[in-house]
């Protein structure tokens, strides 16, 4: 096996201590499978479940600390009928008590479970590599399931704990191209490792020969197949074909007092596997010596005075001579392969440009805490494939993408930079690809202080990007992703999603896959919600029990969230039990703070709730019906578009209604109320049409919610003589009432001033 290129060898049985040491020798590693009795009902009968795991102790206690093991495999393809009979909750976690009884015996060890296609939809964030089952023969299709199997492994390693083909069925040459093929194919999609099932014909199974297939590269008398020669070529390749064209590509890193971390940065980078690169570092105006440091390195360094992220990173580009230009931070550090994966991903596809993961390393109890905290840098997919958002700490672009939207813009000095390119590249026509093997390891923020101001800092973000690009938000600021945003190691994606798996009938699915239906979403955790706070805190400190009440029922709901985000936390299996403590500890103290922290930062740049866009306008907020004869004919889509266009003239954002709306077009003049328009069109020949426009007034729920209780609160106010909190309280529930009253007759009335001006011309 080791002379065949072989690192790596899989057993399903626990390994005598003579082969781990043979293994040893020949420097290979095993990965031990440990047997148990998954094929029967084993969680109903609880002595069963026991023994099972007794089993697993022994069995890790028996290899624990020796040098040729890689990992274990607590478990091996749980049929897909059995987790249906249990529940898929049941079994995960029992997979989860397996895991931590190997843990227990071998806290340094790797520690995984053998899924396979049917048993996708189980959920198992604490192992600490994702191994799966695969044999796909079409390289296209092994291509896209691998594409999908990394987003489910999120920020661990993937590998393939079997592929291969039967060649007794396909024959020996189709046997060794399919191998070349799937190795290929599984290296390229950034796969840690391939187990290849299997290396001889002979094989058992329950104390039985095996003897109706042939997956081995060797026959049972060990007499090599053309698959072994297939496998060594392929092995000796990892993980890119030789004679590839690789383009010269510039890596560019911009630090600001970034000393205490560009040294482990460029060392990374300076090593990176990559036959033509270079590496610039702009120096944007540092006083801590951190371009000093840079120079120690061959790389070339640019100084300027301090002009913000975006005009260094401009600068870095001016000065590349890369056809590629990737974009790196001072805090990061690379994967050897890291620019390789990402341009293999731009030169394979017909993406402007692409991202991948950056993971938080172990590095102390607030740094690890913080990595864990909402907040962070994350890359939003709307497919495996495609990205809709990715972080500028690991970036690439074609160097002509980004001159054609002309490069970063300068407005955006400390974040926001990255989301504001994807977002013009993609109004361009270009899109944005994820290779989830281009990975960086991220340095979180070493301080809560500092995880802090860098929240304000998105905050202030937060508020330039909505004053740019305004219907990219919904009415309450946020930005309405249309794909999924990734990031963190959750044990269920945040904000109360339900599950749904696809079984196929009578489980007989071969790939069962989970479908989510959004629930009620985190709101207590939004920084909106800290402005209901302090004015509950207002009411009650000018002496309204009521408020009080309601003060410590929204505290508690904050709390509630942040506890249920700091619980869905998975840590490391080796961590100690005191270290886990203190840092879900730490991310719950820093869930309170982050939502405020935010907030700052939107208030500091005006993207508060109260904000207006268009004009102001004094009418009843009330239904309206208008029409336009029109004696040129044109599609009802054509209309919308007139419509949308004049409307936004008026400086008010528009909104489309999508394939299951009832309206055309939505008219946001603020947060608290918009109004929502709906096109006919009745054609009356010869080209000739009447228009007709239906527009009414909708009003924030939450708007509604909040005057309702500043109501109740004047009410129980006045009712206990409070007379100056019943002022007050009664004072901000009618302007917060004439502000939506506002907002909502502008939405209404804008659409027939458009119309209007229709007739006049």
């Amino acid at each position: 096996m080791a002379a065949n290129g072989v690192n790596t060898v899989r057993t399903y049985t626990v390994p005598p201590a003579w082969l781990l040491e043979l293994a040893a020798a020949h420097q290979l590693r095993v990965l031990v499978g440990i047997p148990w009795e998954q094929h029967i009902a084993f969680l109903d009968d609880r002595a069963r479940c026991r023994a099972i795991v007794a089993t697993v102790r022994r069995s890790v206690r028996a290899c624990a600390g020796h040098p040729a093991v890689l990992g274990y495999v607590v478990g091996n393809e749980i049929p897909p009928s059995i987790v249906r009979w249990h529940g898929r909750q049941r079994v995960e976690r029992f997979i989860e008590r397996l895991y931590r009884a190997a843990k227990a015996e071998d806290p340094q060890a790797l520690v995984t479970y053998a899924s396979y296609p049917s048993t996708e939809f189980l959920h198992l964030p604490f192992l600490d590599v994702v191994c799966f089952n695969v044999f796909l023969e079409d390289e296209r299709a092994l291509a896209r399931y691998l594409a999908r199997l990394q987003v489910l492994a999120g920020d661990r390693p993937l590998i393939l704990g079997e592929l291969g083909l039967d060649s007794r069925r396909n024959g020996l040459d189709a046997q060794a191209a399919s191998l070349a093929t799937q190795l290929r194919t599984a290296y390229a999609a950034g796969c840690a490792g391939c187990c290849v099932f299997s290396w001889t014909d002979e094989w058992h199974r329950g104390g039985l020969d095996v003897d109706d297939w042939d997956f081995g590269v060797v026959r049972r008398d060990r007499a090599p197949k053309p698959a072994l020669a297939a496998l060594r070529g392929a092995f000796a390749h990892v993980p890119f074909a030789p004679g590839r064209h690789w383009p010269k590509a510039s890596v560019v890193v911009c630090t600001y007092n970034g000393a205490a971390t560009i040294d482990a940065c460029l060392q990374a980078l300076c090593a990176l596997d990559y036959p033509d690169h270079e590496v610039i570092v702009i120096d944007d105006g540092s006083t801590d010596g951190a371009g000093a440091l840079a120079s120690r390195y061959d790389v070339r360094v640019i100084r300027t005075e301090n002009q913000g992220l975006s005009a260094a990173r401009n600068s870095g580009t001016a000065a590349a001579a890369g056809e590629v230009v990737a974009f790196c931070d001072d805090d990061c550090v690379p994967d050897p392969h890291w620019l390789r994966y990402l341009v293999a991903t731009l030169l394979d596809g017909d993406d402007a440009g692409v991202g991948g993961p950056n993971v938080p390393p172990p590095d102390g109890l607030v740094p690890d805490s913080v990595g864990h905290a909402p907040g962070g840098p994350m890359h939003v997919l709307v497919s495996e494939h495609e990205a809709e958002h990715i972080p500028g700490c690991n970036m690439a672009f074609y160097r002509s993408a980004l001159e054609q939207v002309g490069g970063f813009d300068p407005r955006f000095r400390v974040a926001g930079d990255d989301v504001d390119l994807c977002w013009r590249i993609q109004a361009a026509g270009g899109t944005l690809g994820f290779s989830p093997a281009a990975l960086v390891w991220h340095r979180a923020r070493r301080s809560v202080a500092a995880y802090l101001r860098q929240q304000v800092g998105y905050g202030r973000a937060e508020a330039l990007l909505e004053r740019k690009w305004p219907d990219r938000y919904n009415h309450h600021g946020h930005v309405s992703w249309s794909g999924t945003v990734y990031g963190g190691k959750l044990r269920r994606s945040f904000g109360r999603r339900r599950w749904r798996v696809y079984h196929g009938a009578c489980a007989s699915g071969l790939f069962q896959s989970v479908y989510h239906r959004h629930g009620v979403s985190a709101f207590p955790l939004t920084p909106e919600w800290h402005l209901v706070l302090g004015a509950l805190a207002a009411a009650a400190l000018a002496g309204v029990p009521l408020a009080l009440v309601l003060f410590g029922a929204c505290l508690l709901a904050i709390a509630a969230q942040a506890a249920a985000w700091t619980l869905s936390v998975v840590l490391p299996g080796s961590l100690p039990r005191r270290r886990r403590l203190g840092v879900r500890a730490v991310v719950f103290v820093l869930c309170m703070l982050q939502p405020a922290a935010r907030l700052w930062g939107r208030l500091d740049r005006g993207l508060t709730p109260w904000r207006r866009h268009g004009p102001r306008v004094l009418a009843l907020p009330r239904r309206r019906h208008t029409s336009v004869w029109s004696e040129q004919w044109s599609p009802v889509e054509r209309w919308v578009e007139r419509l949308q266009a004049h409307v936004q003239d008026d400086a008010a954002q528009i909104a489309r209604g999508g394939d299951f709306d009832t309206w055309d077009i939505e008219v946001r003049t603020g947060p608290l109320a918009s109004g929502r328009v709906r096109v006919a069109v009745e054609e009356h020949g010869s080209g000739r049409q009447l228009v007709r426009l239906r527009t009414w007034p909708r009003y924030s729920p939450h708007a509604t919610a909040a005057a309702a209780l500043l109501l109740a609160v004047t009410v129980a106010a006045a009712l206990q003589h409070t007379l100056l909190a019943a002022g007050l309280c009664g004072a901000v529930a009618l302007w917060l009432l004439g502000s939506m009253a506002l907002q909502a007759a502008a939405a209404v009335v804008l659409p027939a001033r458009a119309v209007a001006d229709w007739e006049d011309t």
